[in-house]
């Protein structure tokens, strides 16, 4: 058995529009189907399928919105400079 679940190639999309990119898929084997479901909420929280989906289910203010954004992209940056100055 195989799950797929479609994965929002952008998080900043319309909510309700839903852009497929490379699904993610889980087997069942031998081992069952709780390993099946860590894998699985493990990946979505790799992917940050699970912040997307917690961010919408209310509505998000501009103001908040954009203040969410500037500190996802600072987060970025520092993140960036860290493994540049590691490679270095």
């Amino acid at each position: 058995m195989a799950f797929e679940i479609p994965v929002a190639k952008d998080a900043q999309e319309a909510p309700g529009v839903t852009v497929t990119g490379r699904p993610l898929e889980v087997t069942v084997d031998e081992r069952g189907l709780e390993r099946a479901l860590r894998v699985i909420k493990r990946k979505l929280a790799t992917e940050g399928i699970l912040k997307a989906v917690k961010r919408r289910r209310g509505y998000e203010k501009p103001s908040v919105r954009k203040r969410r954004k500037q500190r996802e992209a600072e987060r970025r940056r520092r993140r960036a400079a860290r493994r540049l100055a590691r490679r270095h």
